[in-house]
C-alpha cells in the first residue's frame, strides 16, 4: 500500500479559521466592518512604532497578525465537550487553562483550544474559547431536567465530521482532500441557526433562568458567538468604532493603556437582535427574537509570571470593588481613572518587569554578544549579559484568557445590570473528565518558551560557563 501524504495540523487550522472566518463575515456584515478597522489601526500604529515592527518582525509575529481570530462557542453536554476536544485535535489545537465563570454570574466554565508550540503559533494562533454549560446551576429541578433532555437529543456533529476525526486518530492524520471535507463538515457545527428547536414557552423559561442559557440549549448547535481580530491599539479602535457605525461597550475589559501592555485587553459592540422561528406550540410557529452573536477586538500584551498574576489580580479586583459600570455606561470614566490609578503600582518599564520577575520574555543573542564570543570570559550572569548588550530580552505574547474579562464581555452582551451570583463553584475535575483530558497550565508553557529562549541565547555565545547556566 502506498504511503499518504497528511496535510499538516497547522495548515487545516489555517484552512478552517479561514473558512470559518469568511462564514462568520457573510452572517454578520459588521465583522466585516470591524476587521477593516482594525486593519486600517494596525498599519497606522506599526507605521509610528518602529521599535514595535522591529519586535514583532525579529520573532516572526508580524505575519500571524492578519490570520489571528479567536471565537468562542459554548457547548451543553459532556460528550459534545469530549467530541470537541477531538475535532479541535485535528487542527494540532489543544486545551489550555481552565476558567470559572460561576463566580461572575455565568453557568460555565471553560477552557482555550489553541496551539502550544512556538512554530504553530507563529503560523496561525487560532484559539477558540469553549465554555460548558453547569445545569447543576440551574435551581429550577423541572427545568433543569427539562433542559437535560433537550440537550440529550441533539447531535452537534456531522456524521462524516466524526468518521474524519476518527481516521485522523487511527492514521496520524488527513490527506489534502480528506482535510478539505474535514474542514467543510467541521464548520456545519458552528453555523447559524434561525430556527430554534425549543417552542417560544421553553425559551422564555429558559431566557429567565439566564440569558446564556436560552442561547445552549435552543439551538441545533453551539453557533459560533463572536470571532476576534487581534488590533495593536485597542483604545484607536474603541475610539473609531462610533466613526464606522459601530456602538462599542462602555469601558475596556482588563488593564488599562500602558506603555508596556501586559495581559490582555478587550472590547465588543453590543449582541445583535436576530429573528428566531420556534417551534410549534397549540399547533402554530411563533417568530421570536435572540441575542447571542457580537463582535469583539481584542489587544495582547506580555504573559505574567504567577507574582505577576497576582499582582495584577489583586489591582483590578481593588478597582472593581470601588466602581461599578453600568450597561448604559454610568461610571464609566470613574472607572478608567480609578483603573489607571490602581495599577501605577504595576511597573510600566520592560527592564522592570524583568528584573522583578513579573513577566515572561524571549531572550536572543545579540550582534553585539555574537562578536565578543570569542572572548575568553563572558558576564558570569544573565543580568551581566543583559546589561552588557550581549542577551536581548522581549516580552512573551499572552496567548490565552482572562476569567473575569471573559464574564465582563459576556454580561456586557445581556443588555442588563442584573449580575446573578452562583458563588464560588469551580469544578475543574469534573470538567477534565467531560473533556477526556487534563487542561494544560498556560503558566507552565510561558516559562518552558523563556527558558527555551535562554538557552538557546547561551548557547549560541558559546563560553562554556553559560553553556553550565544553560543545562542547570
Amino acid at each position: 500500500m502506498a504511503s499518504q501524504t497528511f496535510l499538516h495540523p497547522d495548515e487545516i487550522r489555517t484552512l478552517f479559521s479561514t473558512a470559518m472566518s469568511r462564514m462568520y463575515r457573510s452572517e454578520v456584515p459588521q465583522y466585516g466592518t470591524l476587521m477593516e478597522l482594525v486593519a486600517d489601526v494596525n498599519a497606522a500604529t506599526l507605521a509610528e512604532d518602529g521599535a514595535l515592527r522591529e519586535t514583532l518582525t525579529r520573532h516572526d509575529e508580524l505575519a500571524r497578525l492578519s490570520v489571528e481570530r479567536h471565537g468562542a462557542i459554548r457547548l451543553g453536554t459532556a460528550k459534545e465537550l469530549f467530541d470537541i476536544r477531538r475535532v479541535f485535535a485535528v487542527m494540532g489545537m489543544f486545551p489550555v487553562g481552565y476558567y470559572d465563570l460561576s463566580v461572575a454570574g455565568v453557568p460555565v466554565h471553560s477552557t482555550a483550544f489553541r496551539p502550544i508550540d512556538d512554530a504553530s503559533l507563529r503560523r496561525n494562533p487560532f484559539r477558540v474559547f469553549t465554555s460548558l454549560l453547569r445545569l447543576e446551576l440551574i435551581e429550577d429541578e423541572a427545568l433543569r431536567a427539562e433542559a437535560a433532555r433537550i440537550l440529550a437529543g441533539r447531535r452537534i456533529f456531522t456524521v462524516r465530521a466524526l468518521e474524519l476525526v476518527a481516521r485522523s486518530e487511527m492514521l496520524g492524520g488527513l490527506t489534502p482532500d480528506e482535510a478539505q471535507e474535514f474542514v467543510a463538515e467541521a464548520l456545519e457545527t458552528f453555523r447559524w441557526h434561525a430556527k430554534a428547536t425549543v417552542s417560544l414557552g421553553t425559551y422564555e423559561k429558559l431566557h429567565d433562568a439566564h440569558r446564556l442559557i436560552a442561547d445552549v440549549v435552543s439551538f441545533k448547535g453551539p453557533h459560533i458567538n463572536h470571532l476576534t481580530p487581534r488590533t495593536l491599539d485597542i483604545d484607536a479602535v474603541q475610539a473609531g468604532m462610533p466613526a464606522r457605525g459601530i456602538t462599542p461597550k462602555a469601558v475596556i475589559e482588563g488593564p488599562p493603556r500602558r506603555n508596556c501592555a501586559i495581559l490582555l485587553r478587550q472590547t465588543s459592540f453590543k449582541a445583535l437582535e436576530e429573528s428566531i422561528e420556534f417551534r410549534a406550540e397549540n399547533g402554530d410557529d411563533r417568530d421570536g427574537t435572540h441575542t447571542a452573536r457580537f463582535g469583539e477586538i481584542e489587544q495582547r500584551g506580555i504573559a505574567l509570571t504567577p507574582k505577576g498574576r497576582r499582582l495584577y489580580d489583586t489591582l483590578l479586583s481593588d478597582a472593581r470593588s470601588d466602581v461599578r459600570v453600568g450597561q448604559s455606561g454610568a461610571n464609566a470614566g470613574d472607572y478608567q481613572s480609578q483603573l489607571a490609578a490602581r495599577f501605577r503600582a504595576f511597573p510600566d518599564e520592560w527592564s522592570e518587569l524583568r528584573a522583578q520577575g513579573l513577566a515572561y520574555f524571549r531572550y536572543s543573542a545579540t550582534e553585539h554578544g555574537l562578536a565578543a564570543r570569542q572572548r575568553k570570559r563572558l558576564p558570569a550572569s544573565v543580568d551581566e549579559l543583559v546589561q552588557a548588550g550581549f542577551l536581548r530580552f522581549d516580552p512573551i505574547v499572552y496567548e490565552d484568557f482572562l476569567p473575569v474579562s471573559a464574564a465582563g464581555i459576556f454580561q456586557s452582551n445581556l443588555g442588563t445590570d442584573e449580575q446573578q451570583n452562583y458563588g464560588e463553584r469551580s469544578n475543574r475535575i469534573e470538567f477534565e473528565r467531560a473533556l477526556g483530558a487534563p487542561v494544560q497550565d498556560e503558566l507552565a508553557l510561558y516559562a518552558a518558551t523563556e527558558k527555551r529562549s535562554l538557552d538557546l541565547a547561551l548557547a549560541q555565545l558559546g563560553d562554556p560557563h553559560l553553556a553550565m547556566m544553560a543545562i542547570a
